[in-house]
């Protein structure tokens, strides 16, 4: 039987020779974070070393003066810049992003993923763009908050996973969409991890202008392939106004509209618990090539870009495992073992003073990003498919309002407690991790409760 020419809950089919590849979104995605894992680490040493410049400081460089434990004020100084310029940077992108993301995610329900994805490419090449000027013409460092902002009105890359992942949604079925999103997240990570480990040699061997230009022709090729060989997943786009209250409006009706087929109660606490998971990580993040370039630890390029590779196996590492444990456990307990190896990653990490230790945290996170993709895969069960926009939409509010946070706590933390333990942030985070193990397993047994009801009153 046909489907109604107007239905919108159908799945994507179209004519497959209109296209190169329908509903393809992962090259998109590998393409964007391998550009972006390309500047993240170069754009924190290049702020590292402009303010060591700036300030007459070359410990990094000194191996004996940088492994004396003593306090050096003025290295204190330059960690303190460098941390409270990338909280200037993800705050800019933060409060610009905020709107933006959600309100084009919810906007790619009418008129489909592929205009999204389109404006989310231009927006990281920008951001791109800028970095180049700022290194090449020795830039005031304020400009790249000015990138991040450019980059983040076109909905950045939180935008970019939001229509990537509703994609995802659109195209498969219940059964395998933890898998198929555990996928997507594994290409993230192959494209971080090549990028970390090029990046790492390419800074030692060439400087710090190489890796953005590079960056800058993947990003070329992104944009082309957004707009000409993505095949749309949305049946029939439809024309919609982009500036209009009504698509903030479908995504607080996910949490607050009455449905017989969603809980109101479980989106809130799956999204809570993805808050907190995101936060951590990002948090993190922030501050581990801070944390790798200062004593006692005192690495260079090639063993930053070997660690920030490390950071990003576990997209793949958890990919794999997810696959496996998926045959003897249920996709939450999944995530219950996930979080365990997260949170003792960040204890080691936390009392690392050698680079032994270091990437002993590091192969402890094998598992830790398990979780993400649990959790979306449970949130997008939970509406229909006309909401997956505005869900992934609602989820990339949630990570932008997890970077804020992160970033706050963090890079504001991090400065305020070298004096008495270094690694006190990665304690913080370990503990921050406890909340959504504990949300998780009580939305389980929730989930258990329900269905032995719901078995033992059919006849």
């Amino acid at each position: 039987m046909e489907a109604p020419a107007n239905s919108r809950d159908q799945r994507c089919e179209g004519p497959p020779e209109s296209v190169l590849c329908r509903g393809c979104v992962e090259p998109l995605v590998f393409l964007a974070n391998f550009a972006l894992v390309l500047q993240g680490p170069v754009t924190t040493q290049y702020l590292w070393h402009r303010f060591s410049a700036d300030l007459g400081y070359n410990g990094t460089r000194d191996r004996v003066s940088c492994s004396n434990h003593s306090v050096d004020p003025t290295a204190q100084e330059v960690e303190t810049l460098t941390s409270h310029w990338t909280l200037y940077m993800n705050v800019g992108g933060f409060l610009v992003g905020l709107f933006s993301s959600t309100l084009l995610g919810a906007w790619s329900d009418c008129v489909g993923r592929r205009p999204l994805l389109v404006l989310t490419s231009l927006g990281l090449l920008l951001q791109t763009l800028v970095s180049i000027f700022v290194v090449q013409l020795q830039l005031h460092v304020g400009y790249f908050v000015l990138g991040r902002i450019l980059c983040a009105l076109l909905g950045d890359f939180n935008g970019l996973l939001a229509a990537g992942f509703a994609s995802v949604a659109d195209v498969s079925s219940s059964h395998t969409r933890t898998i198929r999103m555990a996928l997507l997240e594994a290409c993230i990570g192959v494209a971080g991890m090549l990028a970390s480990l090029i990046g790492g040699h390419w800074l030692q061997a060439h400087g710090f202008a190489n890796p953005f230009w590079l960056a800058l022709a993947l990003l070329i090729a992104m944009t082309v392939y957004a707009a000409f060989c993505f095949g749309e997943t949305v049946k029939e786009p439809t024309p919609a106004r982009l500036f209009t209250l009504r698509h903030h409006r479908s995504i607080v009706q996910l949490y607050v509209t009455q449905a017989p087929e969603k809980s109101r109660k479980h989106l809130a606490l799956y999204s809570l618990a993805i808050f907190v998971v995101v936060t951590v990580h990002l948090g993190a993040q922030d501050i581990l090539t801070i944390y790798e370039l200062s004593s006692p630890l005192c690495w260079d390029s090639r063993l930053i870009g070997y660690g920030s590779a490390a950071q990003q196996l576990p997209y793949l590492t958890s990919l794999l495992g997810l696959r496996l444990l998926q045959h003897c456990l249920a996709d939450s307990w999944v995530a219950e073992v996930g979080l365990t190896f997260n949170i003792l990653g960040l204890v080691v990490f936390a009392f690392a003073t050698i680079t032994p230790l270091m990437f002993t945290g590091y192969g402890l996170l094998f598992l830790s990003l398990v979780i993400t993709p649990v959790i979306r895969a449970k949130l997008s069960k939970l509406v229909s498919v006309s909401e997956q926009g505005a869900l992934f939409s609602a989820v990339a509010c949630v990570n932008s309002l997890a970077m804020l946070l992160a970033s706050g706590i963090f890079n504001a933390l991090y400065p305020a407690t070298l004096n008495f333990m270094k690694g006190f942030p990665f304690l913080l985070g370990a503990g921050l991790l406890l909340i959504p193990a504990l949300l998780i397993g009580i939305l389980e047994r929730a989930n258990h409760c329900r269905e032995f009801q719901q078995f033992s009153q059919s006849p």
